[in-house]
């Protein structure tokens, strides 16, 4: 199976300026491959790094030191040296992010958010909303609640509103970070829906699910991530395994 995502050599700290100058070693010399079709779970206990190992995949955070390589068309583009048009152009057309949050510009309306990734890299509007009301109706969205900006909707409203807009363009990658954690069972199931049918076609996926019925699901290797802890230097311990 071809390669999308290869880390090798990561290592991340963050320097607390007001608290002398303490240094938070979330995590040294980690490697990671993750092949097409694939669908890896960053695990471990809370405050481990499992997040900001995500948001570095995405270029959110820049390592210390190492490399993330993403199959980008027919180019290996490396995130942590790329230059800040190029990690648009991977974002729009190569990675795909589902965050925990919805962060949307205020008073547009959710069918818009919902296209927006995919009339960006140029699908025709009435395409993109054909799909975006697929994938509404699909989560659950009341249709009297697509033409409302979503910022008074529920958390389980808003989370579903955030995944279909990951899921409107076919992307090579996704990075999911807790996509199900606001959500009822039924909703569950039609992410976890969501997720089979993008490794089906190919998609490299790595992700955080804390619901271990979802995990066991999606997952085809579990990714560990040992806790860290304030200090001057840094330690991490990293291990892949199989999903029982």
């Amino acid at each position: 199976m071809i390669i999308l995502i290869s880390v090798g050599g990561l290592s991340k700290t963050f320097t607390l300026h007001t608290q002398g100058g303490a240094e938070i070693g979330v995590f040294d010399d980690i490697s990671l491959e993750v092949r097409a079709g694939e669908c890896i779970c960053l695990h471990g206990p809370s405050g481990a790094g499992k997040s900001t190992l995500l948001r570095s995949l995405y270029a959110n955070y820049k390592p210390d030191a190492g490399h993330i390589i993403v199959q980008h068309g027919d180019e290996s583009i490396d995130l942590v040296n790329a230059e800040p048009w190029e990690v648009v152009e991977v974002r729009r057309r190569t990675i795909g992010y589902v965050s925990q949050f919805l962060r949307v510009i205020p008073r547009v309306a959710t069918i818009d958010i919902v296209t927006e990734p995919a009339t960006t890299i140029g699908i025709p509007a009435d395409e993109a909303h054909a799909k975006a009301k697929a994938l509404l109706a699909r989560l659950n969205i009341p249709k009297r609640l697509w033409s409302l900006a979503p910022a008074t909707f529920s958390g389980g409203e808003q989370q579903r509103v955030n995944i279909a807009r990951g899921f409107m363009v076919d992307y090579p990658v996704l990075l999911l970070d807790e996509p199900t954690a606001s959500l009822d069972a039924a909703n569950r199931q039609s992410v976890v829906e969501l997720i089979k049918e993008a490794k089906a076609r190919g998609a490299a996926i790595v992700g955080i699910f804390h619901d271990e019925e979802v995990r066991e699901a999606v997952a085809d290797r579990l990714f560990k991530v040992a806790q860290s802890s304030v200090r001057k230097s840094r330690r991490n311990i990293t291990a892949v395994e199989p999903v029982a």
